[in-house]
């Protein structure tokens, strides 16, 4: 066991754990039911005596960025900041995000609850999409003695209760400005006796949708094409897929030559590399002025981007790994790394795990602390199964389900079908299993287990309706994208 310097800290924690073993064994496999909780319970109290300094926590958010888009995973990937920081980390090599889409999916990072819950299901402003009128974790670091500070893409409406919790706050991009603002945040702070939270959320790889084929600058020599992208059945899997790549916002590649989808794989590569840039600035500023021992780190992103796997690109209404799959590390100074976890993180674990990390009460909420697995003092969380959410994008409304296993993931459509995979032996989920009588047993099972979630968690998916897809949307959208807002 890996020595933790958090200790006095987690004494309370400890003590307040005994008394709830019983949740604890409830929420194994889902988080905290939602029957459980009131609003109230939304913002803790601080459980840290004054005279102890709190460790800092910088908080690094890319956009769609999925979990192999990192050299540490995947050499193609030129990632030398973060790999570097990971190698100092507690990897969350099973890393989920709750819903492949930008503002539901911060909005649970952000609060602890699944977006059914936060009444984002879609993108603010999008069908289903409103504003964000729940505390975040702003909130509650403002209430355990943190300065806090938000810089870069915000995405989560204007509603005043969900915009609160910032001392300071520019809720807008591009990343060079998002870095200078943290830059200089950092340098005013750096001695403060108040400890800082700082959150910086950059919009790339988001500017992937950028890519023109036959007019970006593209290096494609070592670019190699995965097996699900020379093997995709599209008539095997839900037509929505389909539709997505030939109607909507893959039209300009579907038909595309070779070299032209490995220029995709290229430029989100090159995309990927700007913001590993940006982490290292913010890195070296820390070292420079002395704060890389006294500041927590987490490096992650709001979800992935499907990268030509599939021969799918950017996101849409489908739940492969390299749509729900995101990159999730945590570095605690004086925890020996490195260290690696199997643990089912699903990012409504961000705000209990930063909370008790900070010697906080975590609020009742979906998800669970981790801090155990970074400090190596406490009691171990376990999550048996990840739970996904998928509404639309933009007016084209097309709600799943996943449910997601060590070995099988199963993918639930309103109006659509099924998937089944068979991760053990299919990681690249290339074979729908849904309509093999020979694995009915454990479709039947994983059902089961998913609409008990469903009705715990009072889940509405099951009155969501599908709407039309309305072909000329994709272009009108692609054609007006603000790379300081990202979408």
């Amino acid at each position: 066991m890996r020595k933790s310097p958090f200790k006095p800290s987690l004494k309370g924690s400890e003590a307040n754990m005994k008394t709830s073993q019983s949740r604890r064994r409830f929420i194994q496999s889902t988080g905290a039911a939602l029957g459980a909780m009131t609003l109230p319970d939304l913002v803790g109290q601080s459980r840290t005596t004054a005279s102890q300094k709190k460790f800092n926590i910088l908080y690094l958010c890319s956009d769609q960025q999925h979990w192999q888009a990192q050299g540490s995973v995947d050499p193609f990937f030129d990632t030398p900041h973060q790999d570097a920081l990971s190698a100092e980390s507690t990897v969350f090599e099973n890393a989920f995000c709750t819903t492949p889409q930008c503002s539901p999916s911060r909005s649970s990072m952000l609060t602890g609850f699944y977006p059914h819950t936060t009444k984002m299901m879609n993108n603010s402003g999008a069908a289903g999409g409103g504003d964000l009128e729940l505390p975040t974790l702003g909130n509650h670091l403002q209430a355990a003695g943190y300065r806090t500070a938000l810089f870069g893409k915000w995405h989560l409406g204007n509603d005043p209760v969900g915009n609160s919790g910032w001392d300071e706050e520019t809720k807008k991009g591009p990343d060079p400005k998002t870095t200078e603002r943290g830059l200089d945040f950092i340098d005013r702070h750096a001695s403060d006796d108040k400890p800082f939270a700082l959150f910086l959320m950059y919009l790339d790889p988001h500017d992937i949708y950028h890519y023109k084929p036959g007019q970006s600058e593209v290096h494609t020599q070592d670019v190699v094409l995965s097996e699900s992208w020379k093997k995709q059945d599209f008539d095997s899997v839900p037509k929505i897929h389909r539709e997505f790549m030939e109607i909507n916002q893959g039209e300009f590649i579907v038909d595309a030559d070779e070299e032209t989808w490995k220029g995709y794989r290229d430029f989100y590569r090159q995309k990927v590399k700007l913001y590993d840039d940006h982490v290292g600035r913010v890195i070296g500023k820390l070292k420079e002025l002395g704060l890389w021992e006294s500041t927590i780190i987490v490096n992650t992103s709001d979800h992935g981007d499907m990268d030509t796997f599939h021969r799918l690109v950017f996101k849409g209404p489908f739940m492969y790994e390299h749509m729900m799959r995101i990159p999730m590390s945590i570095r605690v100074p004086g925890v020996l790394g490195p260290g690696k976890s199997t643990y089912n993180w699903v990012n409504v674990d961000t705000v209990p795990t930063l909370l008790e990390l900070a010697g906080e009460k975590a609020p009742k909420c979906h998800g669970q602390s981790a801090a155990s697995l970074v400090t190596g003092e406490g009691e171990t969380p376990e999550r048996d199964y990840v739970i996904g959410q998928y509404y639309g994008k933009q007016t084209w409304v097309n709600p799943i389900r996943s449910i997601r296993t060590k070995d099988w993931k199963y993918n639930l459509y309103t109006d659509w079908g099924e998937e089944l995979y068979h991760l053990q032996e299919d990681p690249e989920e290339i074979e729908n299993l849904a309509t093999d009588p020979k694995h009915a047993k454990a479709k039947e099972r994983l059902r089961g287990q998913l609409d008990e979630w469903i009705k715990e968690h009072d889940d509405p998916f099951y009155s969501m309706s599908t709407t039309p897809l309305d072909p000329g949307e994709a272009k009108t959208i692609l054609k007006g994208y603000d790379p300081t807002k990202g979408s």
